[in-house]
């Protein structure tokens, strides 16, 4: 495992679609054509920390490539399980870290690095998101060779990204040497006018082959991603398995700082995460 190392994310939005995506009950497990290899419906006692067997809590206030404001912490503060979900939640906060790091904010950032990853397959979300100027929930992947190939020849799928000042909308988009940064490839989704993301739980998932990586808000594909995309002479970054990242960040360079009409705390309530594979015993 890494002991530290930034990962810049940035927005690149291609094309617009608004599609009326109704937020749903807690769908069931079972999903036709897919068989479920990995989960987490983070329903530990109130009060209980993540599950040490899926899930890493990082910690730190570097600013993430991102120039990002928050001191991600494992505190219950930051990362509890509560009523069925996962509560991650951004605080306004004076904070010293062990690394002599003082920030304003408090955060959460967790992933499955070390703990699991997989190539191809769905990987979804069922999620309450934030909202505010200044506010950046996201739920992710990089590829696990990140330690030795580094950042962005590692790959990155952005399954859902939501900047705070952008209430009704959230991002996919694929990042890759060549195609990375301001350049990563994407799209938004959009909800009608009036809805916000932060008034309900939404599933965000990405079906991810070898040659395609389709996007979906509540089972609503969005968004295709096919090398055929990517700039001439760019690498597929996306042949070898992923891990998944958890983050509310505060501040940096996309979503912009809070300002007076920011109000903590913020908080993101993750129902579930679910890894399938597709059933090969389905012809």
């Amino acid at each position: 495992m890494i002991a530290s190392w930034i990962c810049p994310k940035w927005h690149a939005a291609i094309f617009v679609i608004s599609i009326c995506a109704a937020a749903q009950s807690r769908p069931q497990v079972a999903r036709p054509g897919w068989k479920l290899v990995w989960s987490d419906e983070f329903d530990g006692a109130n009060g209980s920390p993540i599950d040490p067997s899926k899930w890493v809590a990082e910690s730190g206030g570097n600013g993430w490539g991102n120039q990002e404001l928050e001191y991600y912490t494992g505190r219950a503060e930051n990362v509890i399980q509560q009523s069925g979900s996962l509560v991650i939640k951004a605080l306004e906060e004076k904070y010293s870290g062990a690394d002599g790091v003082t920030r304003n904010y408090t955060s959460g950032r967790l992933k499955t690095q070390s703990k699991f990853s997989q190539k191809y397959g769905r990987f979804e979300a069922r999620i309450k998101i934030p909202y505010g100027q200044g506010i950046w929930p996201a739920f992710w992947m990089l590829g696990d060779a990140i330690g030795k190939k580094g950042w962005p020849k590692c790959g990155e799928i952005d399954i859902m990204e939501n900047i705070g000042k952008e209430p009704g909308m959230v991002h996919g988009t694929i990042h890759g040497p060549g195609y990375s940064g301001a350049k990563g490839i994407g799209a938004p989704f959009e909800l009608p006018a009036g809805q916000r993301f932060a008034d309900d739980f939404h599933v965000f998932a990405v079906e991810w082959e070898p040659k395609a990586i389709r996007f979906y808000v509540d089972d609503h594909l969005y968004q295709t991603r096919t090398p055929a995309d990517l700039p001439k002479g760019a690498k597929w970054a996306y042949k070898h398995p992923f891990f998944v990242l958890l983050n509310v960040a505060v501040g940096g360079e996309w979503p912009g700082n809070p300002d007076a009409s920011s109000t903590f705390p913020q908080t993101m309530l993750v129902d579930y995460v679910r890894v399938f594979q597709r059933d090969k015993s389905i012809h």
